[in-house]
């Protein structure tokens, strides 16, 4: 019996997909987790012969989708374009419907946001050394400000202020858009958000962009240092995009996702679209982006629970 339903499972698996696939997204059109897949929607369609919806289903920083995930049927025709921020950030500031390791199956990274630390031209620091030493000389005075607790950057704040050993002042707004407009204004000192929105006000010369967050330079911001590179080696801190499924989806249809996604971020109309727009193809086997959610789970949820951040959940 165990046989013919393995036989059975493959040959599902063979047919798949027989109907069009449906890639949930945790939030609104327009944001960065929806333009990904709908930058990746065309040559997903063309490789499986089928239709890909992207279907928007915005709630609780993508909790609403992935419990919509976790309930679906494990048959690869629900799927969710995902965030950090619903498998670990919500998961550790309260309780959330499912089981973010146990209730799905990991299929493969996208693509990763560094973040990126500016100052206003009134600053005086060129950069994140200078910016540190004037932290210390000056504790708790520098403001920083973020789309919001719990946000990227947010907890890139706070992460890189406990690794250097300063105190900066938190300042949360409603969205990336306040924050930014208040920086402008001279009302904070700093902004910690993704590289996409630092390009035009540090091209225009109205931020000065001190470091980017990943292990990488930023392509849009080729001139600008890692943190690494500034002096704190281990320092690694993006918002990640991935791909998930319900829990136990047959590994043919995993595999077949994985091997799809890969060959779609090679194609280079979609790697130039995605890296004209601050993000950095990341594409992962499933095994292996398991193992980097359960670390990414293991460095981050301690931060937030220790910031004591309430989910609205």
């Amino acid at each position: 019996m165990l046989c013919a339903s393995a036989a059975v499972s493959t040959a599902a698996a063979q047919d798949y997909p027989a109907k069009p696939v449906r890639i949930l997204v945790g939030f609104p059109p327009s944001g960065a987790t929806d333009l990904i897949a709908r930058i990746l929607q065309p040559a997903l369609a063309q490789a499986f012969h089928r239709e890909i919806v992207v279907e928007n289903r915005p709630g609780a920083s993508g909790v609403l989708a992935a419990d919509l995930t976790a309930k679906a049927a494990p048959d690869g025709y629900t799927l969710n374009l995902v965030s950090h921020s619903a498998l670990i950030v919500s998961p550790a500031m309260g309780s959330v419907p499912y089981d973010p390791l146990g209730d799905f199956t990991p299929i493969a990274r996208i693509a990763e946001l560094p973040n990126v630390i500016m100052a206003r031209p009134a600053v005086p620091a060129q950069d994140l050394r200078q910016l540190v030493e004037l932290a210390k000389a000056n504790p708790g005075s520098i403001s920083y400000g973020s789309p919001g607790p719990g946000s990227a950057g947010h907890l890139t704040g706070e992460f890189f202020a406990r690794t250097a050993g300063i105190q900066l002042m938190h300042i949360p707004y409603k969205g990336g858009g306040p924050a930014m407009n208040d920086f402008l204004s001279g009302q904070i000192d700093l902004f910690v958000g993704v590289v996409s929105t630092a390009v035009p006000y540090v091209q225009q010369g109205r931020a000065r962009a001190l470091a980017v967050s990943g292990a990488r330079r930023a392509a849009p911001l080729p001139e600008v240092p890692t943190i690494a590179e500034s002096g704190w080696p281990e320092f690694e801190a993006t918002t990640w995009y991935a791909l998930i499924g319900p829990a136990r989806l047959p590994r043919a249809v995993v595999e077949r996702w994985h091997r799809e996604l890969a060959s779609a971020l090679a194609v280079p109309e979609v790697r130039k679209a995605l890296v004209d727009r601050g993000f950095e193809p990341a594409p992962s086997a499933p095994a292996e982006f398991a193992a980097y959610l359960r670390a990414e789970t293991v460095k981050w949820a301690p931060l937030v629970r220790d910031l004591r951040l309430q989910s609205s959940n």
